[in-house]
């Protein structure tokens, strides 16, 4: 299996190193894509310890820690889920707070709205189609 594009359920987008993105900090606008280099817990959907959006490597930190059976952990996070990382509570998660995800890249939109390998998506989501060409306009 590849890595090249998927889709990202808990934040509703496509992820892959083949989408183009920018970091999802909300001070960053660097351009970056949205694969395994740089998601928030260095797994895919961010894995047990990372929030699973995607930033540039000034925005994502590692730290280390053993877990329950002594061997070291040391995830790439962002400063948010760093901070979770550290306080090393089991139940973190439950309550954690993420920064808010960024809007898909134009470039990543003009793709799926042109390229002939997503005719058949565009026909089976008009109404997203729709909100894609609105958000090239602005």
């Amino acid at each position: 299996m590849g890595w090249s594009l998927g889709y990202d359920g808990n934040w509703q987008r496509d992820v892959g190193y083949g989408v183009p993105a920018y970091c999802d900090h909300p001070k960053c606008k660097r351009k970056i894509n949205r694969g395994l280099a740089f998601v928030c817990g260095g797994e895919p959907y961010g894995g047990e310890s990372g929030c699973g959006l995607y930033f540039c490597e000034k925005h994502l930190h590692y730290t280390t820690r053993n877990d329950e059976n002594g061997e070291e952990d040391s995830p790439q996070l962002c400063e948010i889920c760093i901070y979770n990382f550290e306080l090393d509570d089991a139940n973190w998660q439950q309550f954690k707070k993420c920064f808010e995800p960024k809007p898909d890249h134009k470039q990543w939109i003009r793709w799926k709205l042109k390229d002939a390998s997503w005719a058949e998506w565009r026909e089976n989501h008009p109404t997203l189609v729709e909100e894609m060409k609105k958000a090239l306009a602005n």
